[in-house]
């Protein structure tokens, strides 16, 4: 319990003080003037507050006590006490102490130790006060008072009931004062009951009349969640000048959350014209942290700057607490600059208001300033700087932070190590979030929960669920956000049987919310389950926009956009508007339908609802103009936006490349690296295969090079894919199949897939054969790979091996992926397969499709090239099979039913054929009707008999 108070002595002439003392403030000098100094002006300057001349005054008057009596140094140490006690300044505190143990002036007075006891509660020793109140042989009301509101003000409730009851015991007779402490302790602990009892003592022993017990009263019951009973005993109050009553129940509702009520209260008093002082202006302003009240909190803010009343630090904080959960951080950096006398909690506020709102650079430049200014963070700012580090993704800040919070003994805080936890697995440090959850003393479900998100985030998705397990053999209580990273993990996993066993544990732990409801759904539908994921949707009563929305992403994910079409329209039917991430859903669906109109739709939306075209909204419209065909729009999106990011500059390229404008998408990359924008591998692939499609073959070398050499980005298996392509287009095999094998490691199967494809358009069937062969063996269970050997093979002849092959597919369990063409076509999407007759107007179309060949037979001297149909059967069935092709249909469908003289947009999952090729430049010309085909590689332009692709693609 016990600490040894440093002694100092001290003598007649002078004032030995403490060494450590001298660091911080020079109270003594070495000669004090003799002249008497009278204890009135003792009293003055104590209560004046300047410890440095107070202290003096002291010296000045010890050196001349003998003029006085033993009631005027009692005194004289009474004003020091409380001047010690007031300015918290334990060390002169202990100073003075010492003096009086060593002249023997506090053994016998009660007075004085009770001054003592006192101050060393103020200044927060509770240690030194427990050892003062143990050894007094003699105590009075006044020393239990003071023992028990040590106790209260230092956090320790429970010990001040204690003290009361062992005062009971005793038989001292309470005073008013006493009241206020034990009651306060009783708040503290929510013991409404025992408050409540307290009451009626001071009922019974007639403090109940006395202003500061009833005001204390009143806070208790507020604390206790009493306010009925707050407000009934403020009403009882027949005079309400006090303003300390007002300032009670006004701070009760405000504390309660029942700002309307509170604010009611401080208009009541304005109208009553009550004083206000700080603590009215904290109430208030605190019951307008909601944004509902912003304006009113405003206004009291205006009102505090009209008045002569004092901006002091309270107020201060206050209004910054206000502005940060109001989102205005404009005012609230303008009220911090303005603030004199910044402490620790006008720092967290503002660090907390900077991560709130995203703004986690201007976060840790704020805690930078505050410690160059002095102030020691304590767990709040490291809490807040720790999160913006999390945010930013910015390790080694982080990793300062953390040797902060070890070197001052904080990382051992729940909370502090949770963040950690989380900052390291946002930043994808794995090694650091793991030690910093070893090192946690005491984990909490958040602990385990943080742990398992950031391996499932990490995708360390066995790791997570290994952590899962030994979660609940600890006992923890698994909650929703810990099964939803559980989710997280099957999902990265792909695994549907550990998703379907998560969604059973849900079900016989009850733990069914709205936000797990949301999330199996989104989970079924990223493993592929459809069926499962429609069917948790539907069980869905009460469904929000993020139901609506993982339903929306997972038919976009699927290749299912024509639903997703149709459940935009039930979610406007439900009156539920699309947010950002449906939008980004629909505007997925559209590009990849090529369904402009759709697009269009969404567009105008976006404009109408105000949504800033920045960002992924931006990437999103750009991506799905350049899908649909409508290159021009495209440009206009990316003209549009003021803060292009890399992810935008890589989007326009790619339209560039897609469309066949190899040059112009050189021209922006150019312009990107004049930005200061470092490219990334995404922005290479995007560049090369623009140069692939263009046929700009030694400058996709260069680029090639330059991403080595210049940028240190090692290729992926799709850069070399896309060289490979780059080069096979130009029909230089060896060089290409050289360059294959020159690749450090085994090159994956796409790159010889590429080789493969390059090798069968241009006839190389000696070569084709070796690349066949390898890429079987890599990959042989990917239908288009069998394909592809399928289609080499027959293009020679050789019916006998396709046979094989196919029959070898087959075993496999592999089906060849259909073609298939879309068509936008009065705002409906309408899909066709190769000889499909499932349209509701297939008769027309076939009758349309016929007219318009024979027309092309006729007039432009058309043939089909049979020796494109790499099937063993009649050359009559190889026309029939040409003419059946899903773009044809789709393009005979247009034709019926779009207006004479509007492009006819068309897309297919498949690479458009050489003889739909020639067909669609024919019906651009003799049907005078502009074609837009999206195929698997890239646009086909059609126009005046000529396509944008050059005839190479």
């Amino acid at each position: 319990m016990a600490t040894s108070t440093p002694y100092c002595y001290f003598t007649s002439s002078n004032l030995q003080f403490h060494p450590m003392l001298k660091k911080t403030c020079s109270f003594w000098v070495p000669k004090l003037s003799r002249k008497p100094i009278k204890l009135r002006s003792l009293k003055e300057i104590c209560e004046q507050g300047s410890l440095d001349k107070a202290f003096q005054s002291f010296g000045s008057f010890l050196t001349d006590q003998t003029s006085y009596g033993q009631f005027c140094l009692d005194e004289a140490y009474s004003h020091v006490l409380e001047l010690c006690a007031r300015k918290k300044a334990l060390f002169q505190g202990q100073q003075v102490h010492a003096h009086m143990t060593k002249s023997c002036s506090v053994s016998d007075s009660v007075f004085l130790s009770t001054k003592i006891l006192f101050m060393y509660g103020k200044c927060g020793s509770i240690v030194n006060a427990e050892k003062m109140f143990d050894g007094m042989h003699e105590r009075t009301i006044f020393t239990w008072n003071a023992m028990i509101g040590a106790c209260v003000s230092n956090g320790e409730p429970l010990r001040a009931l204690e003290l009361y009851r062992e005062m009971r015991v005793s038989g001292v007779s309470l005073d008013s004062c006493t009241f206020p402490c034990i009651v306060k302790a009783c708040g503290t602990l929510n013991d409404l009951r025992r408050g409540s009892e307290i009451h009626g003592l001071a009922i019974k022993t007639g403090c109940d009349s006395v202003s500061f017990v009833v005001n204390s009263l009143v806070s208790m019951y507020a604390k206790c969640d009493d306010l009925n009973g707050a407000r009934k005993l403020f009403g009882n109050i027949t005079k309400k000048e006090d303003i300390v009553s007002w300032n009670s129940i006004i701070s009760a509702y405000s504390a309660n959350g029942k700002a309307l009520e509170a604010l009611e209260l401080f208009r009541e008093m304005q109208k009553l014209n009550v004083s206000t002082n700080t603590y009215t202006f904290v109430s208030a302003i605190q019951a307008c942290e909601d944004s509902v009240f912003e304006k009113l909190g405003m206004e009291i803010h205006a009102a505090i700057l009209r008045s002569s009343h004092y901006f002091d630090v309270y107020v201060g904080n206050a209004l910054l607490a206000m502005y940060v959960r109001c989102g205005k951080m404009v005012e609230a950096i303008r009220v911090f600059n303005n603030l004199e006398g910044k402490d620790v909690v006008s720092y967290n506020s503002m660090l907390s208001g900077y991560v709130q709102n995203g703004l986690y650079n201007e976060a840790l430049q704020l805690f930078h300033y505050m410690q160059g200014k002095g102030k020691r963070p304590d767990r709040v700012s490291i809490l807040n700087v720790i999160a913006a580090c999390g945010r930013l993704g910015n390790s080694l800040n982080g990793k300062e932070i953390h040797a902060y919070a070890i070197k001052h003994g904080l990382d051992s805080n729940l909370q502090i190590g949770n963040t950690l936890v989380d900052m390291y697995a946002k930043c994808s440090c794995v090694n650091f979030m793991d030690h910093a959850f070893d090192r946690m003393p005491i984990k909490d479900f958040i602990s385990w929960t943080t742990i398992i998100a950031g391996y499932a985030q990490n995708n360390f998705h066995v790791r997570a669920l290994e952590l899962s397990r030994k979660a609940q053999m600890e006992g923890v209580d698994v909650d929703s956000m810990m099964v939803e990273s559980i989710l997280l993990a099957c999902k990265g996993l792909k695994c549907i049987y550990l998703v379907k066993e998560t969604h059973g544990y849900i079900m016989r732990r009850g733990l069914y919310d709205q936000m797990l409801q949301n999330a199996i759904v989104h989970v079924y539908g990223d493993c592929g389950n459809i069926q499962y994921a429609n069917r948790m949707f539907e069980m869905i009563e009460y469904k929000d926009i993020v139901s609506w929305t993982s339903m929306l992403s997972c038919y976009v994910h699927n290749g299912l956009a024509n639903e997703a079409f149709e459940l935009l329209d039930l979610m406007r039917g439900a009156n539920v508007e699309p947010d950002t991430i449906a939008l980004l859903s629909i505007l997925s669906a559209a590009a990849s339908l090529s369904a402009l109109n759709k697009g269009k739709e969404m567009h105008g939306f976006l404009i109408r609802k105000g949504f800033i075209l920045e960002g992924p909204i931006a990437h999103s419209l750009v991506e799905m103009y350049a899908s649909c065909g409508n290159l021009v729009n495209a440009m206009k999106v990316y003209n549009c936006v003021s803060n292009r990011d890399l992810v935008l500059w890589t989007t326009m390229i790619n339209a560039y490349g897609v469309y066949g404008h190899g040059e112009k998408a050189i021209d922006l990359f150019s312009r990107m690296e004049n930005e200061g924008l470092v490219p990334d591998h995404i922005t290479f692939l995007a560049l090369l295969h623009a140069c692939s499609h263009s046929g700009l073959i030694e400058e996709g070398k260069r680029y090639f090079d330059i991403m080595k050499r210049d940028y240190q980005l090692e290729p992926w298996p799709e850069h070399y894919a896309c060289f490979v392509d780059l080069l096979g287009r130009a029909n230089r095999l060896e060089e290409a199949y050289q360059f294959v094998n020159s690749i450090e490691g085994e090159p994956t199967a796409e790159v010889w897939c590429a080789l493969l494809g390059a090798c069968r358009v241009h006839s190389n069937r000696e070569l084709g054969e070796i690349v066949a062969r390898k890429l079987l063996d890599l990959d042989p269970c990917n239908p288009g790979n069998y394909v592809l050997i399928s289609n080499v093979l027959a293009s020679s002849g050789r019916w006998k091996d396709v046979q094989d092959v196919r029959m070898r597919m087959k075993g496999c369990g592999l089906k060849k992926t259909p073609g298939c063409s879309w068509i936008d076509v009065k705002n409906k999407v309408h899909t066709f397969m190769a000889r499909d007759k499932s349209h509701p107007h297939s008769l027309k179309i076939y009758q349309k499709l016929a007219h318009v060949t024979n027309t092309l037979e006729r007039e432009a001297g058309y043939v089909a090239q049979t020796k494109l149909v790499l099937h063993n059967v009649e050359e009559e069935e190889k026309v029939e099979m040409l003419h059946g092709h899903s773009e044809r249909l789709a393009i005979a469908y247009g034709l019926i039913d779009t207006p004479d003289g509007t492009p006819i947009r068309i897309t297919k999952n498949l690479r458009i054929c050489s003889d739909c090729h020639t067909f669609s430049k024919l019906v651009s010309k003799f049907f005078e009707r502009e074609l837009v085909v999206r195929d698997a590689n890239r646009f086909h332009h059609f126009k005046d008999g000529l396509c944008s692709c050059g005839d190479f693609w």
